[in-house]
């Protein structure tokens, strides 16, 4: 085997763009500066370098790339991906076939089909075989080759999977990678398994379980592993006794760990094994040598009718390093940065400032391998043209912590990070990839860095003219797979840096959107270089709905408020912030004139006057507004002749007010009509935050504001994209609502924010008033008076009264005299009538506005936790019971029964429940008190020293309980509730909320977090995290489908009794975004169990099966589900959109169950 010590030749590749639909106003204008800023002298020279193939213990761990879930059509019929596909790219550009010429002397021709997921080996492969086909009869050993490709996404084409089963039917080698899909996976088994036997060879590499039992390369077949008494077979069982998760992980391990078992094998036993081995390292070496001597030594070691090959030399695979540093311009590839950095600090070419910033590139070592780097010469280039050094690292697999602790520390101070911002040009987790990924692993990695992660994205799926053409944009499995994954680790700014060309696989430069890209990162970068006394930072505050008087709100935020409370902290960390009001009154007064200020009125304080000459000269797409505004400076924001900034200055910061969408009228019309566009008053607020006022970052305070939801492309936005105009350079901070992650995600994906969440105020009881109350009281009588002579006359009071409120539209009431019926159906009614008031009484609305950085009071601790302690949690550890489940065992009941009967009007249980509910709220109030400090509010330390003397004295729970008649709970049970109430409260009153906004400004890493419901998943909290949704393929988790179970249940029942004791046939239910990012899915889940068909997940752990379950077991019939979905839901879930269609059709395909008991198939 050859090693290649790194040298290899410079690569000053730049892949030409194609030619795209006609460049609107916009573009023009920006052309014109790039020109401007001397775009052309970063144009690169075209050429190739060679590839460099990975080691062999890299080869085995390198992930998968990008698998794609299942296909939602979102185009138009007639479109040119009407079929699905998420790209029109024909499987035959990758069909190569030897000519009467190349075939001269030849008698054989061996044929090869392989499957990838992506494009970047087309191009090698087929000259490799082009370079096979031109060799003579001799050297070629009298073969040549035929060779057919597919993308793993064609296969999902009808048309295509037909031809590609053919071709396999008459192929001799068949070759597949990275196939990680198990639909995908399924119809790759099903074409591939009834021909393996006939195959002289088949070769997976690294994919699903199931795929690579289809290996064979003579003796050497992975279906058999677990059957014989090999090394190999002794691996596979200690794996299973680990407990490593069964046959299928403990192959995936074994590919992984296959060289070191090698060794130990007979030689005479291991050929097979060893050129297995062997074909993994010529295929990942990727480049075109590498892949002809591939060939080469299949055909001769396992194709008969290649036995002339026999006699011609093959060369070793060439070794490249396995993790470096690779530069377009290096003589070589870098295993040290040191050895790099001597080279780049004495090169000819460049110069750099003395404290110019360093952006770090990561990048994806398939495309360096295989010669398809132009897209990343392009980004170096622009990045040093602006003056940015860069070290640009690739690994074999795609677990890049490594690289990243070993390349992005300074030499000399291994505690301190030598780059000032990361940009990943994967597209993937930084851990990983989309197979399996390692979320804490890389969050502990970039937290040790604690730089800015910004997270870039190539076409994979797409062509550059599909994306362009698209409304679209990015597809949203793509979103999935490349955006939605890297948030995880808490990447920022999915900005598409480069396309595919559909006839060549090839990638190449989009320049307008790597230009976008690598201002952004020298933005970020610059954070961490200037001096806090001279950064800018513009805070935007918003007007919605318009005209409301409503200038300075955000959902549950007192937000002037909150930005005294953030320029208090600004000032104490040295920024300039002129002279401050004494008050956030007298701050809110200095920008609104009037409390109660309308937008584009005197109301409003002007911060700056833009004529319209500035203003035609700094907004550089002013003209495409003029289709729907006219010319500047237009009828809002304006007095006639200048453009008008509301808002003021104080020092370096400046407060302004986010102009209004325009459309006063109907303020929707801008999100849904495709030719609008903001007006010129909007984009000169913007155009002053970046050109005029300079701004470093800016904030957008408080859920939210209208740049996100310009109109554009959905995700991965082009220049012609007005939320990308709006932002420019600027790096964007957003102070988020924690509970709504799916705008949250718009935003950070829309306008590059970094969404950084702030905590909602708890939900408190709404309470009973007027009638309510009084019919609450008469209840309370009836307790006590019932079997008295005035119990009839109660009853009969509770009815009138019930009538007057209007609960006889939710409660069955009688119609005649209460004497007229049984004392227990008199029961019955109180019981029913006093459930609704408890509903009613015991519904949730929000107290008060939260204020950034300031802990809970005592009452809104109070709500947090008691809600918090309501839920049953077996999924954490250890599992804890919920305080209703607690105290009702503890007078020997189950929950679940006091739940129905409270349901049915039972009045005891009624009373019993709402006995259990007040215990509930006094011994979280007795456990709270303890921790409240002199102004009522929660002292984080009081929290600190309660959670260290628990136990040293007797609990505050306990005391409250001991006056009630549930004081034999379960002490150890409790402890553990208390314990994690304990915890809870901490993270409710950390101050992570300021401090993020501190880090970020200072170009430091914000810890992501996921955006939900802190109630149901306390991982919300502590609040001040990176918001994130969640892994779109992870849902509904088994938690959620054991919620999901207990809410069918119970749904059905009362149902049921509404129904005259009959099934619901059918059951409308509306699926929601954000509902299923709290839930992790369980709504969605409920749609399925009703149906009776439970989602499971596959051998990597994504849900994408589906079991049905026996009628037997489910005990009732399949309830058919008519289910209306959001757009958010629908854009964010395609895989579960897929699913739910497949249980559907699941339950309605049962043609041996009776229609009684099928309601699905029935209708």
């Amino acid at each position: 085997m050859v090693r290649v010590s790194s040298r290899m030749t410079s690569a000053r590749a730049a892949s030409s763009q194609k030619a795209v639909a006609a460049a609107s106003q916009k573009r023009v204008g920006r052309t014109l500066q790039r020109e401007q800023r001397g775009a052309s002298r970063r144009q690169l020279q075209d050429s190739t370098h060679s590839g460099m193939l990975a080691p062999l213990c890299a080869a085995l761990t390198e992930p998968p790339r990008s698998p794609s879930p299942s296909r939602v059509d979102l185009r138009e019929d007639g479109s040119p991906t009407a079929n699905g596909l998420f790209t029109n790219t024909n499987p035959e550009v990758r069909r190569v076939t030897p000519t009467a010429e190349q075939m001269k002397g030849k008698t054989t021709t061996v044929k090869v089909v392989y499957v990838v997921l992506e494009a970047q080996y087309q191009a090698s492969l087929s000259e490799a075989v082009q370079k096979l086909n031109n060799r003579d009869a001799v050297t070629s050993g009298g073969v040549g080759i035929e060779i057919v490709g597919y993308l793993l996404e064609e296969l999902r084409d009808a048309k295509n999977y037909e031809e590609f089963k053919k071709d396999v039917e008459t192929a001799n080698v068949f070759i597949g990678s990275l196939i990680f899909i198990e639909e995908l996976a399924d119809k790759v088994i099903d074409a591939v398994q009834p021909q393996r036997e006939r195959l002289d060879a088949c070769l997976v590499f690294p994919s699903m379980p199931a795929v690579m039992r289809l290996n064979k390369l003579g003796s050497f077949s992975m279906a058999q592993l677990g059957q014989s008494k090999s090394v190999i077979s002794s691996f596979m069982k200690k794996k299973k006794q680990q407990g490593s998760g069964g046959f299928e992980e403990a192959m995936l391990k074994l590919v992984r760990t296959l060289p070191s078992v090698l060794k130990y094998l007979p030689s005479d036993k291991a050929q097979d094994a060893r050129n297995f081995m062997l074909s993994l390292q010529y295929w990942l070496g990727g480049s075109a040598d590498n892949l002809e001597n591939f060939l080469l030594t299949i055909a001769k070691a396992y194709v008969p009718e290649a036995s002339k090959l026999a006699s011609v030399q093959i060369a070793e695979p060439v070794v490249f390093p396995d993790a470096g540093i690779w530069h377009p311009l290096a003589p070589a590839m870098y295993e040290d940065l040191k050895e790099y950095l001597n080279w780049y600090d004495t090169r000819k070419d460049m110069t750099f400032e003395k404290d110019a910033p360093v952006v770090g590139l990561v990048l994806q070592r398939t495309h360096l391998v295989t010669g398809d780097e132009a897209h990343y010469a392009a980004t170096v280039m622009d990045l040093e043209a602006r003056g940015a050094k860069v070290v640009p690292i690739f690994a074999g697999g795609l677990d890049f912590s490594g690289p990243v602790k070993k390349f992005y520390f300074d030499p000399l101070n291994k505690d301190k990070s030598y780059v000032d911002c990361v940009v990943s040009l994967t597209g993937f987790a930084l851990v990983g990839g989309p197979a399996r990924q390692d979320h804490p692993k890389a969050i502990e990695t970039l937290k040790t860095l604690n730089v800015p992660y910004m997270v870039s994205l190539p076409l994979v799926f797409q062509t550059t003219e599909e994306w362009s053409d698209s409304s679209l944009g990015l597809h949203p499995v793509q979103v999935a797979l490349q955006v939605a994954l890297p948030e995880l680790d808490g990447g920022l700014e999915p900005i598409i840096f480069s396309g595919r060309d559909s006839r060549t696989g090839k990638s190449h430069a989009l320049h307008d959107r790597i230009e976008s890209v690598c201002s952004r990162a020298i933005k970020w970068a610059d954070l961490r270089k200037k001096q806090v006394k001279d950064k800018k930072v513009c805070i935007t505050v918003f007007s919605f709905p318009p005209d409301k008087g409503n200038v300075g709100t955000a959902a549950y935020l007192n937000v002037f408020g909150s930005i005294y409370k953030v320029l208090k902290g600004l000032q104490d960390d040295g920024y300039d912030v002129g002279q401050l009001p004494e008050t956030d009154k007298e701050l809110m007064e200095s920008v609104l004139n009037d409390t109660e200020a309308r937008y584009n009125s005197e109301d409003l304080n002007v911060a700056y006057k833009m004529s319209v000459p500035e203003y035609k000269k700094l907004c550089l797409y002013q003209e495409a507004l003029e289709e729907n505004w006219g010319p500047a400076p237009g009828t809002l924001n304006t007095n006639g002749e200048d453009l008008l900034v509301f808002g003021k200055e104080f020092g370096n910061v400046f407060i302004g007010v986010q102009p209004t969408f325009g459309y006063e009228g109907d303020p929707m019309r801008l999100l849904f009509s495709k030719s609008a566009s903001p007006h010129h008053g909007f984009a000169a607020y913007y155009t002053f935050v970046e050109h005029v006022f300079k701004a470093d970052a800016v904030l957008h305070f408080g859920t939210h504001g209208s740049l996100e939801f310009m109109p554009g492309k959905q995700v991965g936005m082009s220049d012609g994209c007005y939320p990308d105009s709006l932002i420019g350079s600027i790096p964007n901070l957003y102070y988020y609502a924690a509970n709504n992650p799916s705008e949250a995600t718009i935003a950070k994906r829309r306008s590059y924010a970094n969404t950084m969440s702030y905590l909602t105020p708890p939900a408190e009881n709404a309470g009973l008033y007027k009638g309510l109350k009084e019919l609450s009281e008469l209840v309370a009588s009836y307790q006590g008076l019932k079997s008295s002579n005035r119990g009839i006359a109660i009853v009969n009071s509770i009815i009138d009264k019930a009538i007057q409120c209007n609960l006889d539209r939710d409660v069955d009431l009688p119609e005649g005299d209460a004497k007229d019926i049984t004392e227990d159906e008199r029961d019955i009614v109180v019981g029913s009538v006093y459930k609704k008031l408890i509903e009613i009484e015991s519904r949730l609305l929000p107290c008060g506005l939260h204020v950034i950085g300031c802990p809970p009071s005592a009452e809104e601790a109070v709500a947090t936790l008691v809600n918090i302690a309501s839920i049953d949690r077996p999924e954490v550890e250890p599992p804890i019971l919920g305080l209703p489940t607690l105290l009702a065992k503890s007078v020997n009941r189950d929950i679940e029964e006091i739940y129905r009967n409270s349901d049915k009007g039972v009045l005891d249980d009624v009373n019993l429940l709402q006995d259990i509910t007040m215990a509930c709220r006094e011994a979280v109030t007795e456990f709270v008190n303890e921790s409240v400090a002199k102004d009522g509010r929660i002292d984080v330390a009081f929290v600190d020293i309660l959670g260290k003397l628990s136990g040293a004295k007797e609990d505050p729970w306990v005391r409250a309980l001991n006056k009630t008649a549930f004081k034999k709970a379960n002490k150890e049970e409790m402890e553990k509730v208390f314990n994690y109430l304990n915890f809870c409260l901490q993270q409710v009153v950390k101050d992570a909320e300021l401090d993020s906004l501190m880090k970020a400004l200072r170009g430091e890493y914000v810890e992501p977090g996921p955006g939900g419901d802190p109630i149901r998943n306390p991982d919300v909290l502590p609040t001040g995290k990176n918001i994130h949704a969640l892994d779109p393929q992870a849902i509904p988790t088994s938690a959620a489908v054991q919620s999901a179970q207990v809410v069918v249940e119970r749904l059905i029942e009362r149902q049921k009794l509404d129904n005259g004791g009959a099934y619901p046939e059918t059951i409308a239910l509306v699926l929601w975004g954000t509902d299923n990012i709290k839930t992790y899915g369980e709504s969605l889940a409920q749609v399925m169990l009703m149906v009776g068909v439970r989602p499971k997940p596959d051998a990597l752990g994504r849900v994408n099966k589906l079991e049905l379950i026996p009628l037997e077991e489910l005990g009732r019939p399949r309830i058919d589900v008519v289910v209306n979905c959001s757009g958010v839901f629908r854009d964010l879930f395609v895989n579960q959109m897929n699913l739910l269609d497949r249980a559907i059709k699941l339950a309605a395909e049962q043609e041996d169950e009776p229609l009684e008991m099928n309601f699905v198939r029935k209708h």
